[in-house]
C-alpha cells in the first residue's frame, strides 16, 4: 500500500486511512514523507504501525544503524531506483533478535604525568562498529571508526616513548557499542576512573580515513579559545587544507563528558570516499590524506594543553 501524501494536509485522506485495515498491508513510503510521519496526529501515527510492515524508499544509499530498543513493527530500507513501479504483493522474512544485556567493553591506558600527574588529557575513540546484517553482508567500519581507533593508538605510542613522557597524564579510551547510542562513553562518564572536574581537554577521533577538504571539529563554536589555538597550530603547520567549526552534537563519544562539563573536541576529516554505516566503508578506498597531518596538528594541541616534555 503506498502512503497517499494528502493524509498531510487533508483531514478527510487521515479519516479514510483510520478507517482502512492495514493489518495484512505492508506500507510504502518515500523517506522525505518518512521524516514528516512525526507531525502527524498522534491517533494517526499509531494506526499506520499496526501496518505489518513498513517500506521506505530511500534516493541515494542505503545506510545502516543500531538501536537499543526494537520496533514492533519490521522496516526496512530500499533504493528507489530498485523498486518496481508496479508492486501487488510484497513477501518479508526477517530474523531479529534483541541483545537486550549484551555486555561489551571500553578499554582504557594510561600514562602517568611527569609534573601534574593529578591532571588529565583524555584522547577518546570507538572501536565498535555495526557487525553483521543477516549471515552475508557485513560492515566493516574502516572510516567509521578503525580509523579514529588507530589515530588513537599512534599517539598513545607516541607519548609512550621516554622522549615525549607527559606533563600532564594522558587517558586513552577506546570505547564499546557507540553505533548503539553512545552506551561506552556514557558509562564512563557516569562511573569515571578519574575525576572529571581533573579533565583539562578530551580530544574524540572518529572518521579520521579521509581529509582531502580538512576536518570539521564539534564544539568548535563552544570552545572558542580552543579553537582559535587548533586554528592557529593548523595554519601554521599547513597540516590540514582547513578546519570549520561546529557547535553542540550529540553524534560521538565527546557528547556525555561536554554536558558533564568537560571540555572536549570531536574531529572528524572530509573529502574522499562518502561510504558511512554501509558495507563498503571499507580500507582499501580510504585515502587517508590527512591522517599524518591530523596526527602532527593533535600532538601539537595536546602538548600546549599539557603533554609537552619539555
Amino acid at each position: 500500500m503506498q502512503l497517499d501524501t494528502l493524509i498531510f494536509g487533508q483531514g478527510a485522506a487521515q479519516q479514510h486511512l483510520l478507517s482502512t485495515d492495514l493489518r495484512q498491508q505492508v506500507l510504502v513510503l518515500h523517506q522525505h514523507d518518512a521524516a514528516r510521519l512525526s507531525k502527524l496526529p498522534a491517533a494517526l501515527q499509531a494506526h499506520l504501525l499496526t501496518a505489518a510492515a513498513r517500506v521506505t524508499l530511500v534516493p541515494n544509499k542505503l545506510t545502516a544503524s543500531l538501536a537499543s530498543v526494537q520496533q514492533a513493527q519490521p522496516q526496512v530500507q530500499v533504493l528507489a531506483q530498485s523498486w518496481p513501479e508496479q508492486v501487488s504483493n510484497i513477501r518479508l522474512q526477517l530474523d531479529a533478535v534483541l541483545q537486550s544485556a549484551y555486555q561489551t567493553q571500553n578499554l582504557v591506558g594510561s600514562l602517568p604525568g611527569r609534573v601534574q600527574p593529578d591532571s588529565f588529557l583524555v584522547v577518546t575513540a570507538h572501536y565498535d562498529h555495526l557487525g553483521m546484517l543477516g549471515k552475508h553482508t557485513y560492515f566493516p567500519g574502516a572510516n567509521d571508526n578503525a580509523s579514529g581507533t588507530a589515530m588513537l593508538l599512534e599517539l598513545a605510542a607516541h607519548y609512550a616513548r621516554p622522549e615525549n613522557r607527559p606533563a600532564y597524564s594522558v587517558i586513552f579510551i577506546a570505547f564499546g557499542a557507540e553505533e548503539a547510542g553512545l552506551v561506552g562513553s556514557q558509562y564512563f562518564v557516569e562511573h569515571p576512573l578519574v575525576p572529571l572536574d581533573r579533565i583539562r581537554f578530551l580530544l574524540n577521533l572518529d572518521l579520521l580515513g579521509t581529509g582531502e577538504e580538512g576536518a570539521t571539529v564539534v564544539n568548535g563554536r563552544v570552545y572558542e579559545q580552543q579553537y582559535q589555538l587548533l586554528n592557529t597550530l593548523n595554519t601554521a603547520g599547513h597540516y590540514l587544507p582547513a578546519l570549520a567549526a561546529r557547535g553542540r552534537a550529540a553524534n560521538s563519544d565527546h557528547y556525555f563528558f561536554s554536558e558533564k562539563g568537560v571540555p572536549a573536541f570531536f574531529l572528524y576529516t572530509r573529502g574522499g570516499p562518502t561510504a558511512y554505516h554501509d558495507v563498503h566503508d571499507q580500507a582499501a578506498p580510504l585515502p587517508l590524506t590527512g591522517f599524518i597531518g591530523a596526527f602532527s596538528l593533535l600532538c601539537d594541541f595536546l602538548n600546549l594543553l599539557g603533554a609537552n616534555s619539555q
